[in-house]
C-alpha cells in the first residue's frame, strides 16, 4: 500500500520551498498538484522550489503535475525548481526527456542560490 504524501511548505516573501516525503503516485499527485498551483495562482510565487530528496518513487501522474506546474510558471513568468532528485525520479525524468526541460538543482541551498 503507497503511503501518504507529505507537503511541507516553507514561504519567504515570493519565494516557497516546498517539502515533499513519499511516493508522487496517481493517489497523491492531485494533492502535489494543487499545493504548487496554489502558490503560482494564489500566492503570486515568484520562485517555487520542489525539495523531491525524501521522494523515492514518481509515475506518470506525478510527472503530470510536475509539468503542469511548470506551465503555470511560465505562464506567469516565474521559476519552478526541482532540487534533489533521487536515482528513480531522476530516471523517469531522463526517460521521458524533461530533465532538459526543468530547472533542476542537487539541493535547495543551491537552488536558493540560483
Amino acid at each position: 500500500m503507497a503511503k501518504d504524501l507529505e507537503i511541507d511548505i516553507a514561504r519567504n516573501g515570493a519565494c516557497s520551498v516546498v517539502h515533499v516525503k513519499g511516493d508522487i503516485d496517481l493517489k497523491t499527485s492531485p494533492e502535489l498538484r494543487a499545493a504548487i498551483l496554489d502558490l503560482f495562482e494564489k500566492r503570486g510565487q515568484e520562485r517555487v522550489i520542489l525539495d523531491l530528496a525524501a521522494v523515492p518513487y514518481i509515475d506518470s501522474s506525478g510527472v503530470a503535475s510536475l509539468v503542469e506546474g511548470l506551465q503555470e510558471a511560465k505562464k506567469r513568468n516565474a521559476r519552478f525548481i526541482l532540487s534533489g532528485l533521487n536515482e528513480a525520479p531522476r530516471h523517469v525524468l531522463d526517460l521521458t526527456r524533461l530533465t532538459s526541460v526543468f530547472e533542476i538543482t542537487q539541493t535547495v541551498d543551491e537552488a536558493l542560490r540560483a
